[in-house]
């Protein structure tokens, strides 16, 4: 949209892409508007005259279709002229049109005066004009002619606001789209070191075999998180898939210190989920829960239906610090937060909970949509 200031600098050309539709709504309005300005003679001017002595119904009828013609004809060539000098400033293009439409008007005037006496009253097109009955006509024709221009003018701005409206749109949503692909980049950085790190230490030991399935699980990750997040949400089943392939890494490292458990109901494998949205509350999990315990812990991953509603929980039983826990998830959480309320605008909940046997759960909730 423009300002008054702008209104000199900012014409209301259409682009063309909307000319299509400009059309087809000019012919709608031009044929619906004359055929209603047709009626509307016919029964305030015409009707009432039915019982007038020497009444001239037929040629009052064939003067009211010149002059609603010749109205149309006018009409489509002031839309024609206002298409032409559009481009320029919109100022000047008002000022040019209504001129135009004066001009119009004068001719209009003269060609229903002009019909009147020849059709209706069977006289010369100039006979017996005066100056009252001239400037009474003149006044009509010319309101009919700037009606019109103004509403050529009302659609023009029309199309203009709905253009604005559409990039705006698209503004927004690139903007979400960008804030969805920073959010879901954030990744916690000591996975890639602790696994890093975790398959050097292999290699020193010579444990290659290990190292070498670590890596290729490592690549396996990486290479479907990549693929998943072409799509701003996936099904669920690919989710824990993601999941299933990040646990594969860290029972690496783990070995028997870590347990999982999955508790998915089948139909929730189809409903759509932000895509790494799980992902980081499990390493979390991990990072907070299982490895600061020697004795190491379980993580159980479940997913259920509610009326509309996909509830996911994503608990562990460890006995790590719950400072640690507290700060690692309100990071793992705050992200998971932000995703969903630029995708669902405030219709989710997010909440961590102690658990009473030691650990924590992470309640996720949100809108259940399938594909």
């Amino acid at each position: 949209m423009f300002s008054p200031q702008q209104s000199e600098l900012a014409p209301l050309e259409p682009e063309s892409s909307a000319l299509p539709h400009l059309s087809k709504q000019f012919w709608s309005l031009q044929i619906a508007g004359w055929l209603g300005y047709t009626a509307v003679v016919f029964l305030a001017i015409i009707q009432p005259q039915f019982d007038a002595p020497g009444f001239n119904l037929a040629g009052q009828i064939i003067n009211l279709g010149v002059e609603s013609l010749s109205g149309f004809m006018l009409s489509l060539l002031q839309w024609l002229f206002i298409r032409k000098i559009i481009h320029q400033p919109l100022q000047r293009t008002l000022v040019i049109s209504f001129l135009f439409a004066a001009l119009l008007g004068l001719i209009y005037n003269i060609i229903k005066l002009a019909s009147y006496k020849v059709i209706v009253h069977d006289q010369r097109w100039n006979e017996a004009w005066t100056m009252l009955e001239f400037g009474g006509w003149l006044l009509f024709s010319l309101t009919t002619m700037f009606v019109w221009t103004s509403i050529f003018f009302i659609m023009l701005y029309n199309s203009r606001l709905q253009k604005e409206h559409e990039r705006l749109l698209r503004a927004q949503t690139q903007a979400k789209d960008a804030q969805l692909q920073m959010l879901r980049y954030q990744l916690n950085p000591h996975f890639m070191f602790n696994t890093m790190n975790a398959i050097s230490t292999l290699i020193l030991k010579q444990d290659n075999d290990t190292a070498s399935e670590m890596l290729d699980k490592l690549c396996d990750f990486f290479r479907h998180s990549l693929e998943a997040t072409q799509g701003s949400r996936i099904p669920l089943k690919e989710e824990i898939q993601l999941i299933e392939l990040y646990l594969a890494i860290e029972k690496v490292r783990f070995g028997h210190r870590l347990s999982v458990r999955y508790e998915i109901e089948p139909q929730t494998l189809r409903a759509l989920v932000p895509n790494m949205l799980c992902q980081p509350v499990v390493e979390n999990a991990i990072k907070y829960a299982i490895e600061p315990s020697k004795q190491g812990g379980e993580v159980t991953i479940s997913a259920k239906q509610h009326l509309q509603q996909l509830i996911i929980e994503i608990s562990d039983c460890g006995t790590g610090s719950d400072e640690g826990a507290d700060k690692g998830f309100g990071i793992g959480l705050n992200n998971a937060k932000t995703r969903l309320d630029v995708m669902y605008n405030g219709d989710f909940t997010v909440s961590l909970n102690k658990n009473t046997a030691g650990g924590n759960t992470v309640t996720l909730v949100l809108p259940y949509e399938v594909e």
